[in-house]
Formats: C-alpha cells, structure tokens, sequence
C-alpha cells in the first residue's frame, strides 16, 4: 500500500503571536524548529523512510521538511516545491491579530471569515505592505486577492492529481510539508470528509498523520505518534 505522510509546518512566529498569516513568508520559530526535528526523529524511529518530497514555497514549510529530512538522515530525498501547496490566502486578514479582528468585527464575523467553506476574507486592499506581486517566487502566478478554504482545495488537488499521487501510484513514500489549509483540503479529498466537516478539522504543527492508501488512493489516516 502506497504511504503518504503529511506534516504541517512547525509554530510559526505569527503562530505565536496569534496573527493571520496566509502566503506572508513567515519564519518558525526556535520551538518550531524543534517541532519539525522532533517529526523527523518520529518517522525515523517509526521506520518512514520518503522517497519522495513536496513542500510549497514558503519558509515555514520548506525549513520543516528540512529539518525533518535532516534528522531522518535523508536530505537527498528530491523535494518539489510548488505554490499550489501555500497556506490559504488570507486576504485583507493578513498581519491582523486575531483576537483584536475579532473584537473590531465580531467574533461571529471573524469566524466565517475562517471556518466557512466557501466565504473568502476581505481583499487585501490596494497598496497593502503584504502585497507579494513583486515577490519573484510568484512571478508569472495571478496571486489571490483572497482565498476560502474551497477556493484553496480547487488549487491544490489539480497539484495533487498531475505531481503527487503519480509518485504514489509508483510505489514510492512521500512526505508533504505544508499548511493547515492546503493539508485540509487533502484530507478532504482522501478522506471523503463534507464541506460542512473539514473547516472544523484543527490539523497541529509539527505531527505527521500517515496514510496509508488503497488502490483508489484513498483511506483514512492515523498520527504517527499515536502507534
């Protein structure tokens, strides 16, 4: 049976500080760092060995597959990046902290901002410091002005179906490092979970959750640190 593991990112430093971060670039933090070292050792002493590796663009998730690969002493592992994997794009949201978002608009507004399946955030506004379209890692790409969780499913299972579930069907073990969202939107679609459902999933930082896939590249998955 094929093996997908799928890690999130270790704390980022606006995981710490409780702020939407989206496609922002954003570092781990020290605590992260050891998140993502802790994940490698884990699949190692699990005996996980990826012969293949997917991560998206961003800082956060490129320095946990890193890490994580570094202390399964396979660093040679070929790794793609692609953006289609990014965190969800947050929009206007982006930067804010989460608490105070809430108390200037509403905690009930706040929420469908960010567990409704099809309600995207506010655009970010014109001029905004977290504009990315001169950043040269998205250059060619029409970023998102805002994204919902279905607007990032939409963009990461056309990924999935053309780059990682042929290296699947092959027979290889991948490991993905990614987001809560972009991670969610696999689930959802490995798992058969609803729209009303996936929005509620909390996926944390830094614990592989391991498939291990039927003929129909689906099943159900399992944290690693649990068996």
């Amino acid at each position: 049976m094929p093996k997908l593991i799928l890690i999130r990112h270790g704390q980022s430093q606006w995981n710490l500080e409780n702020r939407f971060t989206g496609w922002w670039d954003v570092d781990v933090t020290e605590k992260g760092a050891a998140e993502a070292w802790a994940a490698g050792m884990l699949m190692k002493d699990k005996g996980i060995a990826p012969d293949a590796a997917f991560t998206s663009v961003q800082t956060r998730a490129i320095k946990t597959l890193n890490l994580a690969l570094e202390a399964m002493g396979r660093l040679w592992v070929p790794v793609t990046k692609n953006w289609q994997l990014n965190e969800r794009h947050y929009g206007g949201l982006t930067g804010l902290d989460k608490a105070e978002t809430a108390a200037q608009h509403g905690a009930d507004q706040v929420k469908i901002w960010r567990r409704s399946f099809d309600i995207p955030p506010p655009p970010l506004a014109a001029g905004s410091p977290y504009d990315l379209s001169s950043d040269p890692r998205y250059a060619g790409i029409k970023i998102p002005a805002s994204e919902s969780l279905k607007d990032t499913i939409d963009r990461v299972l056309p990924y999935w179906g053309s780059a990682i579930w042929p290296e699947l069907k092959a027979g290889k073990t991948v490991l993905i490092s990614a987001h809560g969202n972009s991670l969610r939107a696999l689930v959802k679609h490995l798992s058969g979970i609803s729209d009303a459902d996936i929005s509620g999933l909390e996926i944390p930082t830094g614990q592989p959750i391991v498939y291990e896939l039927d003929d129909n590249m689906t099943g159900d998955y399992y944290y690693l640190s649990e068996r």
